[in-house]
């Protein structure tokens, strides 16, 4: 098939762009730089070169491509995964997938395209007991910030699958990790853990579901190739505990014990959503993308090598 892909250079844009190639697709990718237009190039994929805000360049990119499927994946997330960062980086985030995001579905409208993939998140369900699945409600109702991202991502997935004779999918992936995250050996979480910066909150009884970043390719372009519309949560097999994924990671990356604070000073140091994510957050299950796209992730790679250190 031939693919555009919004979103081609980033943590995720990599490694799908090389599973698409190796499964033999023909992809064209959007940016708006040319040396990322050259390295694309040198790639195999054919670069569309424009601004993903100029609504009419965008139109213009995709009416030339001609694809039977867009793959979204625009995002703006910082280097650095601090509450100062993310919040610096959130009215950018969410006019790129707002605005940014509207220009490149008008266009894939306006194009006929048949299939469209957007990014969505799969860790800001409803509180509550078990495992989320994709038609547990969104937190609208949580800290601030997560509120705030649930309202856009929210707003996006509605106006995806609401759009007419488009076959929309989000695909509602975990937290990210492997190369070029912020969980990677070299990312910024790694060296918060290794400074003990990043603290075990209450009783770490928040649930974050995982997903590596080769494994959402290879989900994508399953998605892509024989998803039906609708909503996918792709994640890993094992949601786990804060203080469980924690204390492992930092053994892992052979750093201290990761310290733990009170929920009353987390409040105080990182905010209402410090505590959220360290004691509120929900699992999400993985059983219909498992079904529907014979997903088969791998397990976290830093319980693997704790569990194999354990058992010499």
């Amino acid at each position: 098939m031939k693919i555009f892909v919004a979103g081609a250079t980033g943590a995720i844009g990599r490694p799908l762009i090389a599973q698409l190639l190796d499964k033999g697709h023909d992809v064209v990718a959007l940016t708006r730089s040319p040396e990322r237009a050259q390295t694309l190039a040198q790639q195999g994929v054919e670069p569309a070169i424009a601004d993903v805000f100029d609504a009419d360049a965008v139109k213009a990119a995709l009416t030339r491509a001609q694809p039977e499927v867009v793959i979204e994946q625009l995002t703006a997330l910082p280097k650095t995964y601090t509450g100062e960062s993310m919040s610096a980086a959130a009215p950018f985030n969410r006019r790129i997938r707002l605005e940014g995001g509207a220009n490149v579905l008008a266009a894939a409208q306006a194009g006929g395209v048949r299939r469209y993939l957007r990014q969505s998140i799969a860790f800001w369900a409803v509180p509550g007991s078990g495992l989320a699945h994709e038609e547990t409600p969104l937190a609208f109702d949580a800290s601030p910030a997560v509120a705030a991202d649930v309202c856009t991502v929210s707003e996006i997935e509605r106006r995806l699958l609401e759009t007419p004779n488009i076959e929309g999918i989000a695909l509602r992936y975990g937290f990210f990790y492997g190369p070029g995250t912020w969980f990677a050996a070299d990312g910024d979480v790694a060296q918060q853990v290794r400074q003990q910066q990043f603290p075990i909150v209450g009783n770490g009884s928040g649930v974050w579901s995982w997903v590596h970043v080769e494994d959402v390719a290879i989900a994508t372009v399953a998605a892509a190739e024989q998803g039906n519309p609708g909503i996918y949560l792709i994640t890993n097999d094992r949601p786990l505990e804060v203080r469980v994924w924690l204390s492992a990671y930092a053994q892992w990356l052979n750093a201290p014990p990761p310290p733990q604070i009170s929920v009353e000073d987390a409040l105080r140091i990182g905010g209402a959503d410090a505590v959220y994510y360290g004691t509120q957050m929900r699992g999400a299950s993985n059983a219909k993308a498992k079904r529907e796209l014979n997903f088969q992730p791998r397990s976290l790679e830093w319980l693997v090598d704790t569990a194999v250190a354990h058992a010499s």
